[in-house]
Order: structure tokens, then C-alpha cells, then sequence
């Protein structure tokens, strides 16, 4: 592919289905994945989230890896204010002595949970205010030069697991730029302020040991299908998932009731969040993520599969890769 193109799976657990269908979904979007010459699998840390099956990211990563021969796997991300940098550093550590070569650790400073389910983690309100040292830190376990005397990550020390800061605010691009590391906008789901973090990046970025020029990966939402209609229902049904799980309070809703929440506000919400999705066919998703990458100024882009089942998104993986084969090098 001429643009690098890489999966986000957020493991989603639909109508009907448990965690363990979910995880055995996730498996099979990897080796899909993998078949058609994607270049990483990341894996999302969501809290308190009915529909979402990865919360322990790093063991769902370790299942994937054995089922997987060649495709990177990760984090996207980790959310560090979760963890203390040493758990981090030993878990992706003994990642990486399974599947040397493999592994990426992509760090992100929001909770991804409320306070509630913050109580529950054991974590400070005010964790997130020490997000840079803990990167630093945590960096300093895996490459094998650690800032606490004494303290070493086993696994993991010298291990140079490739770290990513993930962000959707100036915050995130000033810190990567800072660091020297990669940088991945969430721009899947909060599309605002894509350009001017990706700009600061660029501009305020430091060569470091991991990474001599800036490196942007770029979140995307893709629905493909066979035909437009049925890429159409499935957008349809989508933006109901998402108004049922954003603001349905953990309730039931049918299709009906659904579309009720989508008039009477959600609807704006779920627009806003799905502004970067390309719809349609593998020729359509194709052509709008040539636009996106342009305007994105990305290096690589990182698609999010949003379908209400899962064959749909193991479709949708073919599509678009067959698509983006033919974009001339």
C-alpha cells in the first residue's frame, strides 16, 4: 500500500453478543488484517463500557500474538494515569520476549473511564497531571536506562518497545514533539482539532533515539461494503450503536427508540465524532482516504471498522485493502 494503513479494534461487543464472541472477533479481524497487508493492530483501554471487551489490553494483545505471525500489535492506547509506568513497562516488556519485533505501546493521558470506575482502578483524580514524567519514566524501564535507582523492568529492560503519544488536543502533540516520538491523533472520534496538533507537532518536534523525523498516524472511520446502500444501512446502524451507547444509560433500546435519540440531540454528538468516516464501496473509501490522508498531513492512517457485525468489518478490511492497491506508488 501506498499509504500505510494500520487497524484500531475496539474489540466492540454487539447486540446479543458476549465478550468472549468479541475476542474471538478480534482475532479474526487481525488475521485478516494480516492476510491483506496491514500494518499494525492497536487495541483501545475502555473501563466500565458494556460494549467494549478490552480492557486488559495488553492480554488481549498477548492472545491475538498467538494467533498472528507477522502483523505489529499494540496499544491505542494505554492509558497511563491507569497504571503505575513499572506494571506498563513488565507487561509490554513480556509482550515483546513473546512476540519479539512486534509490539508497539501507544500512551494516551485521559482516564477512559468516570470517577467511579477511577475509584475503582485505585487512581488519583489528579494522576493525569504527571502524564510527561510518567512517559519519561516509562521509556526510561524499556530502553534499559531507568530514572528510579535500583528499580529495573523485568522483562522489558532494554527492550525498546517503540513508544506513540496519542492525543486529541495541542497537549499530545507539544509532549510527542517534546519527547521525539511518533504521534497519533484520535481524529476517529474527536476530529477538532486535527490540523493545528498535527502542525505543532511538526513544527515543535525534537529528533530523538527512537525517531529522527516526525511521524503522524491519523484515526479514521471507514464503513465499506459490496454496494453504497448496504455501506449506508450499515452507517445507519452505527450511529445508532453509538447514541445507545453515549447517552442510553446502559439501557435497551430497539432501532426505533434508538432513532428517537439520534432526533432529539445524540444525533449532533455522533455526527460530529464520525466527521473523518469514508462510506461506500472499496473505490469510495478509497478516494476519500487519499483527501484525508492529504489533509491529515499523515504518514500513516489507523482505521477504525465500524459495522454492526462482525463479517461486516472482515469485509470491509478487504475492501478497502484491495482498494488501496491500486493507488499507483
Amino acid at each position: 500500500m501506498r499509504i500505510p494503513l494500520s487497524v484500531l479494534d475496539l474489540a466492540p461487543i454487539a447486540r446479543g453478543e458476549t465478550a468472549t464472541s468479541s475476542i474471538a472477533a478480534s482475532v479474526a479481524l487481525a488475521q485478516r488484517a494480516e492476510q491483506h497487508g496491514y500494518r499494525r493492530v492497536w487495541y483501545a483501554e475502555h473501563h466500565n463500557m458494556p460494549t467494549i471487551a478490552s480492557s486488559a489490553t495488553s492480554v488481549l494483545i498477548a492472545h491475538v500474538g498467538a494467533q498472528t505471525s507477522t502483523i505489529r500489535l499494540g496499544a491505542g492506547g494505554v492509558m497511563l494515569p491507569n497504571h503505575s509506568p513499572l506494571t506498563i513497562a513488565e507487561q509490554f516488556g513480556t509482550l515483546d520476549a513473546m512476540y519479539p519485533g512486534r509490539i508497539d505501546l501507544g500512551l494516551g493521558r485521559a482516564p477512559g473511564s468516570d470517577q467511579a470506575t477511577m475509584y475503582a482502578l485505585r487512581r488519583d483524580p489528579n494522576s493525569a497531571d504527571t502524564f510527561p514524567q510518567d512517559v519519561v519514566e516509562l521509556q526510561g524501564y524499556l530502553t534499559g536506562e531507568s530514572r528510579v535507582p535500583g528499580v529495573d523492568a523485568v522483562p522489558g529492560k532494554g527492550s525498546d518497545v517503540p513508544l506513540y503519544v496519542l492525543g486529541s488536543s495541542l497537549f499530545g502533540a507539544r509532549l510527542a514533539a517534546a519527547l521525539g516520538l511518533p504521534y497519533a491523533f484520535a481524529s476517529h472520534f474527536a476530529p477538532q482539532a486535527l490540523e493545528a496538533a498535527v502542525s505543532t507537532y511538526r513544527r515543535e518536534f525534537r529528533p530523538s533515539a527512537q525517531l529522527a523525523e516526525p511521524y503522524v498516524i491519523a484515526g479514521v472511520n471507514v464503513v465499506a461494503a459490496d454496494n453504497e446502500d448496504d455501506a449506508r444501512q450499515a452507517l445507519a446502524a452505527v450511529r445508532r450503536g453509538l447514541a445507545v451507547g453515549l447517552f442510553g444509560r446502559g439501557g435497551s433500546f430497539t432501532d426505533e427508540e434508538a432513532d428517537l435519540l439520534l432526533q432529539q440531540g445524540a444525533g449532533h454528538h455522533v455526527s460530529t465524532m464520525l466527521t473523518h468516516t469514508a462510506v461506500g464501496t472499496g473505490d469510495q473509501v478509497r478516494d476519500f482516504l487519499l483527501r484525508f490522508q492529504e489533509r491529515a498531513d499523515a504518514d500513516e492512517l489507523i482505521v477504525a471498522f465500524q459495522s454492526p457485525t462482525p463479517e461486516g468489518r472482515l469485509r470491509a478490511v478487504e475492501l478497502t485493502a484491495e482498494a488501496m492497491e491500486s493507488v499507483p506508488a
